[in-house]
């Protein structure tokens, strides 16, 4: 099997990881990419990291990706849906925004404004029933990164009963790759460095997407600036609805999930340890003070949060294992 493969937005953090991992993908060719400011530069020059990937970056239109089998859209919120519309129904279509995520037009308009483009077969494939649902889709909407990460610490216990749906608090800590590559004066190393700060305090975008796929009906989110480039790490607490284990909730939800690590008891998932791979890993317990549950949750923001998890969505489209060109292990140092 030889897939054609364009990446749309491939000048980005997201698009840039998603070009690496297409190019090593056993049955991915990539034939085109694209940018919008970046169009007509060597992708080499873009991204060093891809040294020796000789290829120069076209306009992003759809004569561009016309020749593809499977595009991937890494673009800014609100700029997928026009030029998804104008590719033929026979190519596939894997979006890392969010034009496509949400069901709710209500959503839509309170948290991104502007018209809602309609919701696709949504991409997170460890919930229940939703490795068939992509399997036959030629559509598909990605998670959002923080999206990613509390859903999958979240969905199986209010699934089972044994969290109550109407009062989760995360706290969550991303790296900067997380804010795009665009350049922006609260994102210099000098203003990033040693220290965390908080943004979009009780607005963020991901809150309505989580709430669609977990249940939750009340969630508070406080997402936190951290100076890393790459990583988050999300801490979900929710009130108990009944009295079970919640590491042993996951940990049967995610048994047939190679990408989806319930750690052993004592130890703490990290960012580091999740790095270059599609993989989250999750620890939880039960506060000794409030009783609520804690479900600590780590992962890559370009790798599951956003271009692992698009080729994982993308390999189970074409039928081909889910863990094909990705890794299970992350990198060290």
């Amino acid at each position: 099997m030889s897939i054609r493969v364009a990446v749309a937005g491939a000048s980005g953090y997201a698009g840039g990881e998603l070009v690496r991992l297409v190019a090593g993908h056993p049955e991915f060719d990539l034939v085109a990419a694209t940018a919008h400011s970046q169009a007509g530069h060597r992708l080499d020059v873009v991204h060093p990291q891809l040294a020796g990937l000789d290829m120069v970056l076209g306009e992003t239109d759809a004569a561009t990706l016309a020749d593809a089998d499977l595009v991937f859209l890494a673009l800014p919120h609100g700029q997928s849906a026009a030029l998804a519309a104008q590719l033929s129904p026979e190519v596939r279509v894997v979006d890392l925004g969010a034009d496509h995520r949400l069901a709710d037009p209500y959503a839509w308009a309170n948290y991104y404004g502007g018209t809602h483009a309609g919701p696709w077969t949504y991409g997170l494939p460890e919930l229940p029933g939703q490795r068939e649902l992509i399997a036959g889709a030629t559509r598909v909407a990605s998670t959002g990164c923080y999206a990613a990460a509390i859903i999958l610490a979240l969905a199986p216990l209010i699934a089972a009963g044994a969290a109550s749906p109407a009062d989760v608090v995360v706290v969550a800590a991303s790296g900067t790759s997380g804010a795009g590559k665009a350049a922006k004066p609260h994102l210099l190393g000098s203003e990033v460095m040693g220290d965390l700060s908080p943004y979009r305090v009780g607005t963020h975008q991901h809150v309505p997407e989580i709430k669609q796929a977990t249940g939750a009906t009340g969630l508070s989110l406080t997402p936190v600036l951290a100076p890393m480039p790459r990583g988050i790490l999300a801490t979900v607490t929710a009130v108990p609805a009944r009295g079970v284990d919640p590491r042993a909730v996951l940990a049967e939800a995610y048994a047939d999930s190679p990408f989806v690590h319930v750690l052993p008891e004592g130890a703490w998932p990290h960012t580091a340890a999740t790095l270059g791979s599609n993989s989250c890993h999750l620890q939880a317990t039960v506060d000794v003070d409030s009783r609520r549950m804690i479900v600590l949750s780590a992962l890559d923001n370009l790798g599951k949060g956003a271009a692992g998890q698009a080729v994982q969505n993308a390999n189970l489209m074409y039928g081909l294992p889910e863990t094909t060109g990705l890794s299970v292990w992350g990198i060290a140092p």
